[in-house]
């Protein structure tokens, strides 16, 4: 084996000193101009070995062959190792969020993870730029503690223990439970506000300035809408793209009244930010790529969705 390695490296280098350029050429596998110890493994692979992470070890003896680990280029009896955020992968890794020992950047800002189960419902979960988001609007009739939400009002029920109490409640649109699966329930700013909360642990309702980050990530409000709404494919079906896997539904919304309003023709998405008597929240509405952007009532009731910590 020694002298066939010798023999190759008289053949790889006798070219390039003679400076015939066309033979030079065809040994330059990478065409950096140069030839090395890259092309000597790629020749040595047409012998029926490879070396997939370019480390200059060969695969058949090479334990870590994954260039993301941050040891692939050394010792190849060790096995591929992916370290956390205290600076072993020489500082690249940003965080290990679940203490798992694997840098979260690794899997993205959803972390391999594509569902997420919480108080008995299960939720499709989107990775959108850096920010990991439920995919679906929240369904939950508890805070994050356990404790109920108070539902099942009716139109004075709804105005009067928001307007007189200041009380979180929730709803389903039109008190119909065959809503449910589809549109999440509506919740007014209390529920959001209330300190027991409602997405679960390592989650939270997103912030006004959370909101932006995403919509400026998909090119701007004025063309936002589109992107995070449903296809005509999917199913449940609206007029948008959903290219950016946000899946939003025209679930309507109920007003300080109890009214239930413009279910089918907008989607109505409370953020945290409080902004004086009222708090900021994004609209998504039929027949328009625009994401609205303003605030309203307290008491009215709109989606909620949760995004990553």
């Amino acid at each position: 084996m020694k002298k066939l390695i010798t023999i190759l490296f008289a053949v790889a280098l006798g070219p390039a000193s003679w400076g015939q350029s066309e033979c030079g050429e065809l040994l330059d596998s990478n065409q950096d101009g140069y030839i090395g110890v890259e092309d000597l493994m790629n020749l040595l692979s047409y012998f029926g070995d490879s070396d997939s992470d370019l480390d200059g070890i060969f695969d058949s003896v090479d334990l870590c062959v994954d260039p993301q680990a941050c040891n692939y280029n050394s010792n190849p009896t060790e096995a591929c190792v992916f370290l956390d955020a205290i600076g072993d992968c020489g500082g690249d890794c940003a965080e290990d969020t679940d203490g798992d020992g694997v840098c979260d950047e690794l899997y993205g800002t959803c972390q391999g993870e594509s569902t997420l189960t919480y108080h008995g419902y299960t939720y499709d979960l989107v990775a959108i730029g850096d920010q990991c988001w439920f995919a679906e609007n929240l369904r939950n009739e508890h805070y994050a503690n356990g404790d109920a939400i108070p539902g099942d009002f009716s139109n004075s029920e709804w105005e009067n223990v928001v307007e007189i109490f200041n009380l979180g409640a929730q709803a389903i649109y039109n008190n119909d439970a065959s809503n449910l699966t589809d549109y999440g329930r509506l919740y007014n700013w209390y529920a959001v506000d209330d300190a027991r909360g409602l997405c679960p642990s390592g989650w939270h309702v997103p912030t006004d300035v959370e909101y932006t980050t995403l919509t400026d990530g998909l090119g701007g409000t004025s063309v936002a809408g589109g992107k995070m709404k449903s296809s005509p494919e999917d199913s449940p079906a609206w007029n948008g793209t959903n290219t950016s896997g946000f899946s939003g539904l025209a679930g309507g919304y109920r007003n300080d009244y109890g009214d239930f309003l413009n279910e089918g023709y907008l989607g109505c998405f409370w953020s945290a930010s409080a902004n004086g008597a009222g708090a900021w929240l994004r609209e998504l509405g039929g027949g328009s790529t625009e994401v609205e952007w303003y605030y309203d009532n307290l008491r009215n009731g709109f989606s909620v969705r949760c995004v990553r910590d």
